[in-house]
């Protein structure tokens, strides 16, 4: 077992990485120096050094120190942004932007579209129109914009969970409901359930929201599969939202299928894509992500429906130059968060057996069964006892939340609970894996010595 076991809390607070703050913000000849200093001579970006957030006003830190308290937080690895500092790049163009002292309106670039198409088509060969790509502010606004368009208010749109539970947020602020197709779990692989999906499909659906790859169970779903999907939408008349925002991360041996390159151009047109480089560069405080359809009408149809091109100026900036100078870093950190993954993994098998885990195919989540350790710390128990007391206008307590209150308290680790991602979700909690290998290490060190004491 490393020495990081039973990490001592105060401490590594205190003096994990802390030298990068002091050089990330301030003035842009400060800034300079310490961006340099993150890739070596070798051309070898350094991910393992922990990256300072406290302090920020971030939700995966800040928000977590002050839910549980700041001795009570070693390592938070629930919120899904990374821990990286960003691409240089990025970096140098926000640093060049704010040397121009004025932030008056701004014009969209058709250079940031052009970005966009290259990206795409580069990296997936995706041929995109950039007359048929909308701005956003981000994918879940976006998805908003279109349940606006394409679903009406009463209607159901399919989700197939457990999926993103700002999905369900979502739905619900289009006045639509929630309709549920379970996967399946066959051999701890998580598979689509078409008969299901056929089922529920009737006059009052509209929308069918796919992920791809899927958070939080991380598949990277196939041609077939997605071909299979689109062909019972596109005949039942259900339009297809592809939410990709995940794209850019897929493990080894594992391959993304973008929505729009399948074989079956009738499939392909009933659809909308949404991604954005929120995920892949981390700049999710950019306010930035984009649409895109090869059906101008539906593009149009979003327009009518009332959808505003809000531009955020540098977000705009840190997109374009993240997808026309970025590739090298998101490269490299799609290659170290792999092998978080394959750390993660053969950590878990030998020292943690209450929790189960496959590796994903994609995204740097893991979604680990911990029902074994929900039993053993009696955490349905728990929360019937929580929920006694209970104030009558709070949210109904769930075992999962005592598992994320147990592994706080007892290994200063703070994950996601698995109950807000919807049906099949008992038991579960999401990890991200996107931070130092030293952090993750210290963590699941924590998370054995938690699990054995229970």
């Amino acid at each position: 077992m490393s020495q990081l076991s039973a990490l001592n809390r105060r401490a590594f607070l205190k003096g994990a990485g802390m030298t990068a703050l002091a050089g990330a913000v301030g003035t842009a000849s400060s800034a300079t120096p310490a961006v340099q200093g993150y890739k070596g001579a070798d051309g070898k970006f350094n991910f393992d050094e922990p990256y300072d957030r406290v302090g920020t006003d971030c939700n995966k830190w800040d928000l977590q120190i002050d839910r549980f308290g700041r001795e009570n937080i070693v390592v938070p690895m629930g919120i899904a942004d990374m821990d990286f500092r960003t691409a240089p790049v990025v970096t140098e163009a926000l640093v060049k932007r704010c040397q121009h002292e004025n932030w008056g309106y701004l014009t969209l670039p058709e250079s940031y579209k052009e970005s966009i198409v290259r990206w795409n088509k580069s990296r997936y060969g995706e041929e995109i129109d950039a007359d048929l790509l909308l701005n956003s502010t981000g994918v879940i606004p976006a998805i908003h914009s279109a349940l606006r368009a394409f679903a009406a208010p009463g209607s159901k749109v399919i989700i197939q969970a457990p999926v993103y539970s700002s999905f369900y947020w979502i739905i619900g602020k289009a006045h639509c409901k929630v309709e549920e197709s379970p996967l399946k779990l066959v051999n701890g692989r998580y598979e689509m359930d078409f008969e299901d999906l056929e089922r529920r499909i009737d006059l009052d659906t509209d929308v069918l929201i796919l992920c791809n790859p899927h958070n939080p169970t991380g598949n990277c779903w196939s041609a077939a599969d997605l071909e299979t999907l689109g062909e019972i939408c596109t005949r039942r008349r259900v339009v297809v939202f592809a939410d990709e925002i995940h794209c850019d991360f897929v493990n080894k041996g594992h391959t993304y299928t973008p929505y729009s390159k399948l074989d079956n151009e009738a499939v392909v047109r009933n659809s909308i894509t949404f991604k954005s480089t929120s995920k892949s560069f981390n700049l999710a405080a950019t306010k930035c992500a984009y649409m895109y359809s090869g059906n101008a009408d539906y593009i149009q149809r979003i327009m009518d429906a009332g959808h505003i091109e809000t531009v955020n100026t540098l977000g705009i900036v840190a997109s374009e130059s993240a997808y026309n100078e970025g590739a090298d870093w998101l490269d490299q950190v799609t290659e170290y968060i792999d092998g978080n993954m394959d750390f993660a993994q053969q950590f878990i098998e030998a020292e943690i057996p209450l929790v189960e885990w496959r590796k994903p195919q994609g995204t740097y989540l893991a979604w680990l069964d911990m029902s074994a350790l929900s039993r053993k710390i009696g955490a349905r128990e728990m929360a019937v006892e929580a929920n006694k007391t209970r104030p009558p206008d709070t949210a109904e307590i769930q075992p999962e939340h005592m598992i994320e209150k147990y592994l706080v308290e007892n290994a200063g680790v703070q994950l996601n609970d698995g109950y807000k991602y919807g049906y099949g979700s008992g038991g579960y909690m999401r990890m991200n894996l996107a931070t130092s290998r030293q952090l993750v290490e210290a963590a699941l060190n924590n998370i054995a010595a938690a699990a054995k004491k229970a």
